[in-house]
């Protein structure tokens, strides 16, 4: 007797496929087996079973349509590109321009489309001005422009009342996980950070503003924001809704820095503030020596570093949370202990030969 074989139901086309968020939404996806995944991104990527990679360049309205104008199976696009620019009013143009291309390129051609899920983040709240109201919730108002991700909803509203598909916002904390190449890294920031304090014998020292080490935040689980996108995506009561989703528990870097140094087996010392960026410039060779030392996996020092990005998270000298309760009425439930996350994650990478 033939094996049954799964029928596809959905076609899921992940823009932004190689970050911490598209990279660890495909690994999910992957065990559903009703999926065929499309990622999409710059680099593309290896094809496998049921998954396919395009590399395209969004800002190229042409080569967008290029690139996607044949994807006629395409159910839900689940948007994750980010593109990076000095200032926050010039992010504007370039991010709400991708997904712009994208949807013009998708919605034509593809009857079935069903559902557009946008990921956000806390800058929707103003987290990256300053203090801001928490904990956060998604009737927030929003703050005075620019702000590339309320663009980008507005369009989406905009849009829907003449489409056949809905939309929904997710709006995690700082997302880890596993992801090379990723400007927006926090645990590779720390794991690279507590690798080379240990080969230069350092202790573990928080680098960020002395505020920053006492105020209270929340993570989010790459992992746990695949599930709860899915989730979204394919629940009609979260149609047209934006959700915040975090791990469900806070924590303050100064209980939880001296565990995450025991895990590297190193001492501690009292913060001082210093610039990433700046000190952690002149480290390649020293890197490039390690991987050679440790045989570890010959990434670029550029593609395992996200210095500015950990210079900015270390800079909060005020909370940094929001209410996650709207995700659980709605019916998701789902949770992540963030210092397990965390020490999940530094094992990780040292599995995978990433750092010592």
């Amino acid at each position: 007797m033939k094996p049954v074989q799964s029928v596809k139901q959905y076609t899921a086309l992940v823009i932004g496929a190689a970050g911490v968020i598209g990279s660890n939404l495909i690994d999910y996806l992957m065990t559903l087996p009703e999926w065929d995944i499309i990622g999409v991104s710059r680099r593309g990527g290896k094809d496998a079973p049921g998954l396919r990679y395009i590399s395209a360049d969004l800002l190229n309205e042409a080569d967008t349509q290029a690139k996607l104008g044949d994807l006629t199976t395409v159910t839900h696009i689940f948007y994750a590109a980010y593109q990076d620019r000095p200032t926050w009013a010039e992010l504007v143009e370039p991010n709400l321009a991708m997904l712009v291309h994208v949807v013009n390129a998708i919605e034509p051609i593809a009857p079935n489309l069903q559902h557009i899920s946008l990921m956000q983040g806390y800058k929707v709240y103003g987290a990256h001005l300053g203090p801001f109201k928490t904990p956060a919730k998604e009737t927030d108002a929003h703050h005075m422009p620019p702000e590339f991700n309320v663009d980008q909803q507005r369009f989406l509203e905009d849009r829907e009342p003449a489409s056949s598909w809905t939309w929904s916002a997710l709006r995690p904390s700082v997302v880890c996980g596993f992801a090379l190449g990723n400007p927006m890294n926090l645990a590779m920031v720390i794991g690279m950070y507590a690798s080379i304090s240990k080969e230069l014998g350092l202790p573990l020292r928080f680098p960020g503003k002395p505020g920053a080490y006492h105020s209270l935040l929340e993570m989010t689980d790459a992992s746990l924001l695949a599930r709860a996108t899915v989730w979204a995506a394919t629940s009609p009561r979260c149609a047209n809704q934006a959700f915040n989703i975090t791990n469900g528990d806070l924590f303050r870097w100064n209980e939880l820095w001296p565990k995450i140094a025991a895990f590297f087996e190193l001492e501690t010392a009292p913060p001082l503030t210093l610039s990433l960026a700046t000190v952690m410039a002149d480290k390649e060779v020293l890197w490039n020596s390690m991987i050679e030392k440790y045989g570890l996996m010959n990434n670029s020092y550029e593609s395992v570093s996200s210095w500015a990005f950990g210079d900015f998270v270390f800079s909060w000298d005020y909370d940094f949370f929001a209410d996650g309760s709207k995700a659980r009425r709605f019916g998701f439930h789902e949770f992540v202990d963030t210092e397990t996350m965390f020490m999940d994650i530094f094992g990780n990478l040292r599995e995978r030969k990433i750092i010592p």
